[in-house]
């Protein structure tokens, strides 16, 4: 099944900002409003107007036919003229970088996260790996441990943000595939916490950031 994957520049850009908070709906620009800080603001706004425009574009629907609702534990799903629209989406950012995600069926999560020194590594990696992750994290050094631990933690983002019931899910239970573990760049992989389904699970990352994408796959795929 194709899914496509939007990268978002994120960068400040005046222009590109008043742009996109032209193209947001009511509800959105009160949200919005919200955030805090400036730099929170512009992540939303040019996330949003990009994930409307990928929505609309593959939809096919004017911008002011699209809105979007919640389900039961907050993941959001489109709406056109108030109806359900059928097609999966997802969105991830961190520093200048935001990722969409779009495909025509089937569960759907996509992470990013900035390749950065983290102070709380070592809490990080006690939090979200499994014991033999954990063992294999251990044997590696300061550098490549940290894109090691990075490229982990977004595959079980990705997966956590797919299966869509937010902390139902122990993330350090959920040990990645051992070919992938290895360095294989796509899986697919089963979990004893959601045996009831396959997932397809790719690593999208760069030099700049990690990323990865989990997909849920039919019985036929």
């Amino acid at each position: 099944m194709s899914i496509a994957i939007l990268h978002v520049d994120l960068r400040p850009n005046a222009d590109h900002e008043a742009e996109a908070l032209a193209s947001l709906d009511g509800e959105e620009r009160l949200r919005w409003q919200r955030f805090q800080s400036p730099s929170a603001q512009r992540r939303y706004a040019l996330c949003r107007a990009a994930l409307r425009a990928v929505l609309c574009r593959e939809i096919g629907c004017p911008n002011e036919s699209l809105a979007f609702a919640s389900a039961t534990h907050g993941k959001p799903f489109a709406l056109v003229d108030g109806q359900h629209a059928s097609i999966s989406f997802n969105v991830s950012h961190s520093g200048n970088h935001g990722l969409i995600a779009v495909a025509p069926k089937g569960r759907l999560g996509v992470d990013v996260e900035e390749r950065v020194p983290r102070r709380n590594l070592d809490n990080l990696i006690e939090g979200v790996c499994s014991p033999r992750e954990k063992a294999e994290l251990e044997s590696l050094d300061g550098g490549q441990q940290m894109y090691a631990f990075f490229r982990l933690w977004t595959i079980k983002e990705a997966l956590v943000k797919a299966h869509g019931k937010g902390l139902s899910l122990e993330v350090a239970e959920l040990e990645i595939p051992e070919e992938m573990r290895r360095g294989a760049i796509r899986c697919i992989g089963q979990f004893a916490q959601i045996p009831e389904t396959s997932w397809c699970l790719e690593d999208i990352g760069t030099k700049d950031f990690a990323a990865a994408v989990a997909h849920e796959l039919s019985p036929s795929s």
